[in-house]
């Protein structure tokens, strides 16, 4: 599904209009083209199934790895900042700060991919905790190893800026597949800095 940037660029002048305000005016004539064009950018994930995103970044590279039970070959990544807009009030959600660690089957996968597919991601109405099971099961797909751990933590504007108001309220989500379920010492790494 693309996305229709004249019905967006439409209904935007509508809330203008609803708001009260005059979308004729100076400041607000361009308001209409220009929340289109950012939504364009800022949606783009809405375009692609989990699966598309998958295919988009399957570049992997095979290593021969004999995988440790306790976790001593794991691969992780931390800090990835991200942003996405809450499916419930299309508010931000900014300051985010994802996580991803897997245990290599066989295949690694380029470390700017996997930031890469967390920003695809993040680029759809969205849940935080949807964010960490979507980055899980896209990397599942692409590394066929269920060993896959997402934690995310992150600030939303609807708690922070409007409702409750309470700005320092950050929201820690732990997606946790495979090996990272049952194993305490996975668990426990995925924690420490």
């Amino acid at each position: 599904m693309a996305i229709d940037i004249e019905a967006i660029k439409e209904h935007v002048r509508g809330i203008l209009i609803a708001l009260g305000d005059d979308p004729d005016r100076e400041g607000l004539r361009e308001t209409p083209d220009r929340v289109a064009r950012m939504y364009e950018e800022v949606f783009e994930g809405m375009n692609y199934s989990n699966h598309d995103i998958a295919q988009m970044f399957s570049k992997t590279f095979s290593e021969e790895m004999d995988i440790q039970e306790n976790g001593q070959d794991m691969v992780l990544v931390r800090d990835i900042d991200i942003f996405s807009y809450c499916e419930h009030h299309l508010a931000l959600m900014y300051d985010m700060k994802v996580t991803v660690a897997y245990l290599p089957k066989g295949r690694v996968i380029g470390l700017s991919k996997i930031a890469r597919v967390a920003d695809m991601v993040g680029k759809r109405l969205q849940l935080q905790e949807r964010i960490g099971a979507d980055i899980a099961e896209i990397l599942q797909e692409i590394l066929g190893s269920e060993d896959v751990a997402v934690v995310i933590e992150g600030t939303h504007s609807c708690m922070s800026a409007r409702g409750i108001k309470k700005a320092a309220a950050a929201t820690k989500t732990y997606t946790l597949r495979g090996a990272f379920r049952e194993n305490q010492f996975l668990q426990m790494r995925l924690e420490q800095r």
